[in-house]
């Protein structure tokens, strides 16, 4: 869904929408497996930057709710996790704060996206409030073996044969230094 500065500025636009898995792509991160579902308002904010310069900032305001499957930390595997979360958002045209000079921000401003072309995509608002809500490692259990690091083999399913330890040769000479210090 598209919102444009032009149609905002004549109303705000309410919505109600669920999407298909695949309809956002999520990247490796993450895969849809259920509907996507969000609701929320779109309005503009004019922004006076002085007698004459009016700015047109989007405020998006909604939340959204949805099933996801995201890859085990350790193994790999499908994790399934529900994610939800609100958000409350303000995009500003891309072209408005770039000059030649460099300049400190303020901390409200680091909130601030940018859109292009005087519009904003929701689907592009979704995607990364998604990808935020992803916890930063996800297990498949937390008892996960994980998978071997020599040959791959996931160890929750089946053992591997490979040798616990490979031994480094450019360590043997601290091998014997353990026992000379406990001693």
């Amino acid at each position: 869904m598209e919102f444009k500065v032009v149609e905002l500025e004549r109303e705000p636009i309410e919505f109600d929408l669920q999407f298909a898995p695949g309809a956002i792509d999520y990247g490796d991160e993450a895969a849809q497996v259920g509907p996507l579902k969000t609701a929320g308002l779109a309005e503009v904010l004019h922004e006076h930057r002085g007698p004459k310069e009016i700015v047109a900032d989007i405020r998006l305001r909604g939340n959204f709710s949805g099933d996801f499957e995201a890859s085990c930390a350790r193994c790999v595997e499908p994790v399934g996790t529900t994610l939800s979360g609100d958000f409350d958002l303000i995009f500003r045209p891309a072209d408005v704060d770039s000059s030649s000079s460099e300049r400190s921000i303020t901390a409200d401003e680091t909130e601030i996206g940018y859109y292009q072309k005087d519009s904003l995509l929701l689907e592009d608002v979704l995607r990364e409030q998604v990808l935020l809500a992803l916890p930063a490692r996800m297990l498949c259990k937390p008892d996960c073996k994980g998978l071997c690091p020599r040959c791959g083999q996931n160890r929750n399913t089946e053992a591997c044969t490979c040798e616990d330890a490979v031994k480094d040769p450019r360590w043997e000479a601290l091998a014997g230094l353990r026992g000379r210090i406990k001693s």
